[in-house]
This record gives C-alpha cells, sequence and structure tokens, in this order.
C-alpha cells in the first residue's frame, strides 16, 4: 500500500535535574556542596533514507518520544545526555508543524538530517549555586521539559519526469509501455489511486518516471484527489501531459488539456514553469475512424487540439500506448528534453527550480529557552481569589525549588521581583496576604515595604 501523508506526536526527551549533594569526607564538617549537571534530553531527529518508499510505518506507530536525559549525581559527576531518537523517512518527506501549518523542513537528499524537537537542557547541580554569601545551597534547578508536536509528515514523489492528464486517459498504460512497471490497467472510470514508478532504459541513458494519479475539475480546492495528485507534480523536472485525443470517454480533448492546467495554476504557479510536452493517445481509435481529416466529430475535436497547440508552441507527439506505436519516439524526445533541462539546472544559481514560493511559511525549530515566550508569566485570578501564574521559565524554577530551604525560597522570590511579577500582581490588585498560587502550590504574600 502507497501511504504518502501521516501524522504523528513527537516529544524530544526532558533534561536531566541538578544534584543536591554535600561532600562526605573524614574531618570536614559541612563539606562544600557538590552536585553535578543533569544530561541533556535527547533530540527528535527525521532522516531521508532512499531505502524507504512510503510512509507505512508511521500508520501504524503514531507516537515518538526521545530518552530523557540523566539527572546529575554526587561528586559534581554530570548526568549522561539522553540518546536522541532517529525516524527514518523516505526521501522526498516534507515535515509540517500541525498546529500552525508552517513547513518545517524538506528532506529531499538522501541522508538529509533534521531534528523537529529538541531535547531539553540539563539542570544545574547544586554546586553551580555556590557564591560567597550562598555557601551551601540546598537547592538544584530541574531540567528543562522537551519539546512536544504534532507533526504531519507528506511525501513528495521523486522522479524525473511526470505523467499528468485526466483520468482514463492511458497514463497507466504508457508507463507500463515504457518501462517495466506493471500498474493495474483497466478501462477505469475513476483515477488511479497511488503514484506508480518506473525506469525508462534508452540506448545512452534512463530515468524515472512517474504515472501520477489523475484529477478532476476543482483538485486546486481538494476536491477528488485534489491535492494528492498535484503535491507528487512537484519535484518532476518536466510534465509529459497526456490526452485521450480520440475522445473517447466523451469529453473534448482540448478542454480535458484545459482542465489539467487550470487546476495546477490554481495549485501553484510554480507548477506551470515546469517543461511540458503533450502526448496525444489512442490515435489509433482516430486512424480506425478514417483519420484525423475525416468528417466527424471526433477527427474535428483532434484537429482542435492539435491547431491549439501548434498556435501555443507546445511540441505534441501522436502515440498509441496500447499499441505501442510512438512510444519510443516520445521517450528519446522526452530524456533529450530532460538533459537539456539537467543542464541549465546545473549552471542555475542556486540549483534546482524552487518547489516554495516566496510567501511560504517556514518554522525554525529552537530550544526551549530560546522561545520569546519562555520567560513570559502569564497571570490569572481564580474563583477564590488566589493570584495564578504559570509560564515555562517560571514552573521551571519552582519545580527546583526546596520549599523547606530559605534560600532556595529567596530564589524563586528573587525571580518573581525581578521578573517585575510582584509589580504587575500589585497592578492587579494584591494586597498582604493575599494568595499568590503556582500549580497547586499556595503562597501567601507579605509586602516587605509595608
Amino acid at each position: 500500500m502507497f501511504i504518502d501523508r501521516a501524522q504523528i506526536m513527537i516529544k524530544s526527551g526532558k533534561g536531566g535535574d541538578g544534584a543536591v549533594s554535600f561532600r562526605r569526607e573524614p574531618f570536614v564538617p559541612n563539606g562544600g556542596p557538590d552536585g553535578g549537571n543533569g544530561g541533556k534530553g535527547g533530540d527528535v531527529i527525521f532522516v531521508a533514507d532512499h531505502g524507504l518508499h512510503t510512509l507505512m510505518d508511521l500508520r501504524y506507530m503514531r507516537k515518538y518520544k526521545a530518552r530523557p536525559g540523566q539527572d546529575g549525581m554526587a561528586s559534581h559527576k554530570y548526568g549522561k545526555g539522553g540518546e536522541d531518537l532517529i525516524v527514518k523517512l523516505p526521501v522526498g518527506s516534507v515535515i509540517i508543524d500541525e498546529a500552525t501549518g508552517a513547513f518545517m523542513a524538506d528532506l529531499s537528499e538522501n541522508g538529509a538530517r533534521f531534528a523537529a524537537a529538541l531535547g531539553g537542557k540539563g539542570g544545574k547541580g547544586n554546586s553551580s549555586f555556590k557564591n560567597s554569601v550562598r555557601q551551601a545551597p540546598n537547592f538544584a534547578e530541574a531540567g528543562t521539559s522537551g519539546q512536544e508536536r504534532t507533526v504531519i509528515i507528506e511525501l513528495k514523489l521523486i522522479a524525473d519526469i511526470g505523467l499528468i492528464g485526466l483520468p482514463n486517459v492511458g497514463k497507466s498504460t504508457l508507463l507500463s509501455a515504457s518501462t517495466g512497471a506493471k500498474p493495474k490497467i483497466a478501462n477505469y472510470h475513476f483515477t488511479t489511486i497511488a503514484p506508480n514508478l518506473g525506469v525508462v532504459e534508452l540506448a545512452n541513458t534512463s530515468f524515472v518516471l512517474a504515472d501520477i494519479p489523475g484529477l478532476i475539475e476543482g483538485a486546486a480546492e481538494g476536491v477528488g484527489l485534489g491535492h494528492d495528485f498535484l503535491k507528487h507534480i512537484e519535484r518532476t523536472k518536466m510534465l509529459i501531459h497526456v490526452i485521450d485525443a480520440s475522445g473517447s470517454e466523451g469529453r473534448a480533448p482540448l478542454q480535458d488539456f484545459l482542465t489539467v492546467q487550470k487546476e495546477m495554476a490554481e495549485y501553484s504557479p510554480l507548477l506551470m514553469e515546469k517543461p511540458q510536452i503533450a502526448a496525444f493517445n489512442k490515435m489509433d481509435i482516430i486512424e480506425a475512424g478514417g483519420g484525423e481529416n475525416a468528417d466527424d466529430g471526433a477527427a474535428a475535436a483532434y484537429r482542435e487540439l492539435r491547431d491549439y497547440m501548434e498556435g501555443q508552441g507546445i511540441e505534441y507527439f501522436k502515440i498509441s500506448a496500447a499499441a505501442r506505436q510512438g512510444v519510443g519516439e516520445l521517450m528519446n524526445r522526452a530524456a533529450a528534453l530532460l538533459a537539456q533541462i539537467e543542464r541549465e539546472m546545473d549552471q542555475r544559481p542556486g540549483g534546482a527550480a524552487p518547489l516554495y514560493s516566496d510567501q511560504t511559511q517556514w518554522m525554525r525549530v529552537t530550544r526551549v529557552e530560546d522561545d520569546p515566550d519562555y520567560r513570559m508569566v502569564q497571570i490569572a485570578q481564580a474563583e477564590d481569589g488566589a493570584f495564578m501564574l504559570s509560564g515555562k521559565q517560571l514552573e521551571k524554577i519552582f519545580d527546583s525549588t526546596n520549599f523547606n530551604d530559605p534560600g532556595s525560597l529567596n530564589y524563586l522570590n528573587k525571580y518573581l521581583v525581578n521578573n517585575k511579577v510582584i509589580e504587575s500582581l500589585k497592578g492587579r490588585g494584591l494586597r498582604e496576604g493575599d494568595t499568590i498560587r503556582i500549580r497547586d502550590f499556595d503562597m501567601e504574600y507579605f509586602d516587605d515595604e509595608g
């Protein structure tokens, strides 16, 4: 089964907590602090692997968690860092943040790596808090929590040339006739659901050809297979637009061509910049009906298509994929154009044409501590009148607090004062004797200035 989209939850490892420890040696009463720092939490890293061709594994495993860092130890021993979690994806996988819809990474080359969730930083041991005033700190810093997010993985097929066109125009037959691929072929009045790949072997070259699933009108808005069709075109270097020139499905050949062009343009203008040639398929039916100059509706529709292509300067080839007529000539010409395109790509600054427009939103992954909101403290008031505080950095310091140690409590208090949290609370009506609540812990406020 070809799976080209998956949604998973990833979570990096929490940083290890710093240790609270004191030297215990003979003749050294009240030995100094020697608690070591905690280890860094593991990252969640995606790696592109050319041995994978589908996102099948992600369909059955939806949660990925890296290992936490080890807590610090006595004797200034640091905790071991948590092991990174490596998740292998097929080459061509795109990682999207589900919450914002922003693109995070495009793994378009074998071996490409991307850390999508960064492990938490290890907390400092109590030895790091010793100073001239605080000789025996009885507290340590908690490790930073890991990052948790839901990501969408989309696989954008990697092929040199894509076969495009409406359903039942003969794309699968053409793929079979020109490669060793064996797609399911029948007189479907609906589209192939999954892309098929094959390798075209010619005298002096070869290339990967993809039968891209067909589409219907409205695909750019997601109708039918919609985006499932269009996203697979993005990586191809050129396109062969297959058209049922005979109109055997009761559709006008020219209208078929224009429908596909319209949907591509609406999905992404960048698709219209890809070189295209046309394959007028099922020409054997035209010939059987008296040829392209016959006095009937099918021949007239064919001539309309031909005249339009010539007027637009679009190169076309007359073929019958089922009868294997004209297929070799088409593939030889496609190979020559592909070689020309690749030479131009090599000479172009920045390499290949971009897959994304300048308006595409990209998300930069940063550590928790680098988040602009990390130091923000949110204030709310409970029904019982208590002032409730929350915030990433605040809660980390709260987790580090030893409430039986005056020095540790003073460290928390200084944080609230220095970050103007107390000042903000007073602006909201905080008075002596009021309750300040962090999580489920209540503290009574005393106004030192009063």
